[in-house]
C-alpha cells in the first residue's frame, strides 16, 4: 500500500488514527526491502531514525506542518550523520549538519528515510550514470527514470514516501517527474537555499521537489522556502520584475512554441499528449499564444555548448583531479572539458546570454506563462548506454535554458502514451511566479485523470491549491483609471492588470467634483440612502503600490471599498467635506456613464 498523500497523512495523525512510529515502520519496510528500481543509496537504520521519532512523540500533531512526514533526499544534498557521496562513493564524506532546507523540513515535523541514487555528480537528465545501477522507470523498468534525481523521483512515484529532494540544473528537478508521473517544482532560483548541497553549476542550481500533488508540493515549498542568509545565492521572494505580478486563475494567457519548433524525436504519441495538454489550459480558461521559441533554444544551446560547464569542473577539481578514474566515463569526459574554456570564453557567453535575455523579457509583457513538452520522448536504459550524450542532450531540449534565463517552472503530469509510460508538460513563468504555477498546475493535472505516481491510486478529493497573490495589491476604481480613460496608463504603467468589472456594496453616494481635466469622481461611505457605484478591480504589483498612491491628489485617497459580493479591498474614497461643490451624480452611479450624458449636453 502507498504511503498516503501529506493532508491525508496529517489528518490521520490528527484524528489519532496513525502514529509516525506506525508509518515509518512500513515505509521503511519498503524502503529496504527489494530496490528493483535502484532508488536508494542509503536507507536510514533504525537507530538513525530514532531521534526524529522521538522528538514527534513530545508533539502534537498540529504543531508542525509536516509532522510525521517521511521524505527521501538526493544523495548529492546534506543530512547530518549520513554519508553525501554525490554518486561517487570515492568522494563521499559525513556532513556534521544538515542542509539548509532538510533542516527547515525536519524542524518542521518531517522524517528524512534516506539517500537516494542519482546520475554521479547530477550531471545527466537520464539517471543511467550511477555506480549503483540505472534509475528505473516505474512504469516499465526497461526505460530510463530520468535524472538526474532519478532515486528521488522513482521514490514517491511508487508510494515509498510522501515527497522528496532533488536538485536541478538543466532539468533535472523535472524530466523524472515527467517520466514518472509526477508534480516537480523547479523553483526561482535561490528560493530555496543551496546551503549543504553538492554544487553541479553553483550559479545556476536549485533544490528541486517531487510530490503526487500540486498540494503536497506545495505544503513542501511553503517550509522549504525560507531566506538563508549564509547562501551568497540566496534571494527572498519578491514581487516578479517581469510580467504583471500575478497569474489569475482564469483568463490567462499562455505561449505555445511554434510548431516546427516542438520537437518529438519521433514520438507521435508525445505530440498528441501535448496537443491534448494544450487544449486542457483552453478549457481551463487560458488563451494559447503562438510564440517564437528560438530565444529559449538558443539559451539552452549555453549551458552545454558554453563555459557553464566549467562550473561542473570547479565544483569537484581538486577530488576529479586527483582520482580521475572513480568518476564514470560519460562525467568525467563531460566535466573535464570544463577545464578547456577561457574567461574571455565566460564573458562572451554571458554578453550573448543577457542579449537572449533581453529578447526573451518582452514576451512577458502579453503572455502570463509558457506551456511546453517537459521532454519530447523517452529512451530505453539500452538506448541512453548506446548513445548516452546525444540522447540525454535530446531529453534536454525543453529544459535546459530554464535555469539560465531564471524561470521559475512546475512539470505536470499531462497524460500516458499507448505503452503505458507517463508524459508530461512544464508550465514555466519569470522568477517568482512559483505559486501561481502551483495553482494552475493543479487544475490542469486533476484534469487529466490520472493516477497518482506509479501507485494506481486516485489523487486525493482535497481543495484546489490557490495561489496566494502576495505580489499584487487589489485596487477598486471608479473614475479615471477605468480603462479607456485619461489616466488608466498610471496602472498599465505599473504593470497592473485589470481583473474585473463589479459594483459596489450599496453603501455609497457618488459625485463628479469640480476641478480637471482630467476630470475626477469621488465616492464617499453614507450611513444610509448609498447607491451601488460601477467600479473596476485592478491588481497592482506590489512594488508598484506606493508609487500609485503617492501620485493621488487630494480630496482623494485610498482606503477600503466594499464591493457588491461583500469583500473589502483598498479603492479611492473621498474626503466628505470636498463634495461641497461636488454635482450628487448617484442616481447615475457610472462615471462613464456619467461622461457619456455630459458629451450628449455639450452637442
Amino acid at each position: 500500500m502507498a504511503v498516503p498523500t501529506i493532508t491525508e497523512l496529517l489528518d490521520a495523525y490528527r484524528a489519532g488514527r496513525r502514529s509516525p512510529r506506525q508509518v515509518l515502520a512500513e515505509v521503511m519496510a519498503k524502503v529496504r526491502g527489494e530496490d528493483a528500481h535502484n532508488a536508494w543509496i542509503r536507507p536510514l537504520a533504525d537507530q538513525e531514525l530514532e531521534p526524529y521519532l522521538a522528538r514527534l512523540e513530545s508533539e502534537r500533531p498540529h504543531a508542525l506542518p509536516l509532522y510525521g512526514v517521511p521524505f527521501a533526499i538526493k544523495d548529492n544534498i546534506d543530512l547530518a550523520g549520513i554519508p553525501t557521496s554525490a554518486g561517487c562513493p570515492a568522494y563521499a564524506y559525513t556532513p556534521d549538519r544538515s542542509a539548509f532546507v532538510v533542516q527547515a523540513l525536519i524542524d518542521a515535523g518531517a522524517v528524512p528515510v534516506g539517500k537516494t541514487n542519482l546520475d554521479q555528480f547530477a550531471t545527466g537528465l537520464v539517471g543511467a550514470r550511477s555506480p549503483h545501477g540505472p534509475g528505473r522507470n516505474t512504469f516499465d523498468p526497461d526505460y530510463v527514470s530520468g535524472g538526474s534525481s532519478s532515486g528521488s523521483a522513482v521514490s514517491v512515484a511508487l508510494g515509498q514516501v510522501c515527497f522528496s529532494l532533488g536538485t536541478d540544473t538543466a532539468g533535472s528537478g523535472r524530466v523524472p517527474a515527467a517520466f514518472n508521473n509526477l508534480v516537480g517544482v523547479k523553483p526561482t532560483c535561490g528560493l530555496l537555499s543551496n546551503s549543504g548541497v553538492v554544487p553541479a553549476c553553483r550559479s545556476i542550481d536549485t533544490i528541486s521537489i517531487f510530490a503526487t500533488t500540486a498540494a503536497d508540493a506545495q505544503a513542501v515549498l511553503d517550509v522549504a522556502g525560507r531566506f538563508d542568509q549564509q547562501d551568497a545565492y540566496a534571494r527572498p521572494d519578491a514581487t516578479p520584475e517581469l510580467g504583471r505580478g500575478s497569474i489569475p486563475a482564469h483568463r490567462f494567457r499562455f505561449g505555445v512554441p511554434r510548431p516546427k519548433q516542438l520537437e518529438f524525436f519521433g514520438n507521435t504519441d508525445a505530440a498528441k499528449l501535448f496537443e491534448q495538454a494544450v487544449a486542457r489550459l483552453e478549457a481551463l480558461g487560458g488563451e494559447a499564444v503562438v510564440i517564437d521559441f528560438a530565444p529559449f533554444l538558443e539559451a539552452a544551446r549555453l549551458l552545454y555548448e558554453g563555459p557553464w560547464v566549467s562550473e561542473r569542473y570547479a565544483a569537484i577539481r581538486p577530488f576529479i583531479d586527483a582520482q580521475p578514474d572513480a568518476v564514470i566515463p560519460v562525467t568525467r569526459e563531460i566535466t573535464l572539458g570544463g577545464a578547456k574554456p577561457l574567461a574571455v570564453d565566460a564573458f562572451q557567453a554571458q554578453y550573448r546570454l543577457q542579449a537572449i535575455r533581453r529578447r526573451t523579457e518582452a514576451v512577458w509583457g502579453e503572455l502570463d506563462l509558457v506551456v511546453t513538452p517537459t521532454a519530447g520522448t523517452i529512451y530505453s536504459i539500452d538506448a541512453v548506454q548506446a548513445d548516452p550524450i546525444r540522447l540525454n542532450s535530446n531529453l534536454g531540449y525543453y529544459t535546459n535554458f530554464m535555469n539560465l534565463l531564471d524561470f521559475s517552472a512546475l512539470a505536470v503530469p499531462a497524460g500516458l502514451q499507448r505503452d503505458g509510460l507517463p508524459f508530461g508538460v512544464t508550465l514555466f513563468a519569470p522568477a517568482h511566479y512559483d505559486q501561481d504555477l502551483l495553482a494552475i498546475g493543479d487544475r490542469l493535472h486533476r484534469a487529466a485523470g490520472l493516477p497518482r505516481g506509479a501507485t494506481g491510486a486516485a489523487l486525493p478529493d482535497v481543495p484546489p491549491v490557490l495561489a496566494r497573490h502576495d505580489h499584487v495589491i487589489p485596487v477598486a476604481v471608479c473614475g479615471a483609471h477605468m480603462r479607456g480613460l485619461p489616466l488608466n496608463h498610471q496602472l498599465t504603467d505599473r504593470r497592473a492588470r485589470f481583473v474585473e468589472a463589479i459594483a459596489s456594496a450599496p453603501r455609497y453616494r457618488f459625485y463628479a467634483l469640480p476641478g480637471g481635466p482630467p476630470h475626477r469622481p469621488g465616492i464617499v461611505r453614507v450611513a444610509e440612502g448609498g447607491i451601488a457605484v460601477e467600479l473596476e478591480v485592478w491588481a497592482v504589483p506590489a512594488d508598484q503600490f506606493g508609487s500609485f498612491v503617492a501620485g493621488i491628489p487630494a480630496p482623494l485617497g485610498i482606503g477600503k471599498v466594499e464591493l457588491a459580493d461583500g469583500l473589502e479591498v483598498p479603492g479611492f474614497i473621498c474626503e466628505a467635506a470636498a463634495t461641497a461643490g461636488a454635482d450628487d451624480i448617484s442616481a447615475i452611479g457610472s462615471w462613464r456613464s456619467y461622461l457619456e450624458t455630459v458629451a450628449a449636453e455639450q452637442q
